[in-house]
C-alpha cells in the first residue's frame, strides 16, 4: 500500500517538473542579480529583517492585552516595544543594522562552528566523524573570518550570504525538477 501511494505521489511530483525547474531558474536569476550588487542585497536583507521584526513586535503587543495578569501584560508588551524599535531602527539606519546583524552572524557562526567540533569530536567512533568535526571547522572559521573583517564587511556580507543562498537553492530545485522528469 506504501508503495502504491509514493508511487502516486512521484507521477504527481513528476507532472509538475516545469515548475521545480522555473523555479530554479527564477531564483538562479534573482541570485545572480544578488551577487552583482552585494550592498544592495544587504540593504534588502536588513529591510527584510526589519520587517519581520516589526510584525513579530505588533503580534508581541496584541498578545500582551490577551494575557490576563499585570505582569505579564508588562513583559508582552515590553516585548512588543522592543521587537518594533528594533523594526524601525532597521529601516531608520540599515547600514548599521547590517554591521549589528553581521557581527551577530559572525557570533552565531562562531558558536555553531564550536558545537559542530564538539559533536565531531565525540562521534568518532562512528564512521564518518571526521565529516562532522571537518564542517564544525569551517563554520567556526566563517564566524572568525566575518568577525576580523567586521565592521567594514558588514556592507556586503548579509547580501553576499543572501545571493549564495539564492543561487543553491535555485540550482538544487532545477536539478530536482530534471531529476523527476525522467
Amino acid at each position: 500500500m506504501a508503495d502504491t501511494s509514493d508511487r502516486l505521489s512521484l507521477s504527481s511530483l513528476q507532472s509538475k517538473w516545469g515548475w521545480f525547474a522555473a523555479l530554479g531558474l527564477l531564483l538562479i536569476v534573482c541570485g545572480l542579480i544578488a551577487l552583482a550588487n552585494v550592498a544592495l542585497a544587504t540593504v534588502v536583507s536588513v529591510y527584510y529583517v526589519g520587517i519581520l521584526m516589526l510584525i513579530g513586535g505588533i503580534v508581541y503587543l496584541v498578545h500582551a492585552f490577551q494575557v490576563r495578569s499585570w505582569d505579564q501584560v508588562l513583559f508582552w508588551a515590553l516585548s512588543g516595544v522592543l521587537y518594533v524599535l528594533a523594526g524601525v531602527f532597521a529601516f531608520e539606519n540599515p547600514l548599521l543594522a547590517s554591521a549589528a546583524l553581521t557581527l551577530f552572524l559572525a557570533i552565531a557562526l562562531l558558536i555553531a562552528g564550536v558545537f559542530r567540533i564538539w559533536v565531531g569530536w565525540r562521534m568518532r567512533p562512528v564512521k564518518g566523524w571526521g565529516w562532522v568535526l571537518a564542517s564544525g571547522i569551517i563554520t567556526a572559521l566563517a564566524g572568525v573570518v566575518i568577525y576580523l573583517g567586521w565592521p567594514v564587511n558588514s556592507l556586503w556580507i548579509l547580501g553576499l550570504f543572501l545571493a549564495c543562498d539564492l543561487l543553491i537553492q535555485g540550482w538544487s530545485m532545477l536539478a530536482f525538477g530534471l531529476a523527476i522528469r525522467r
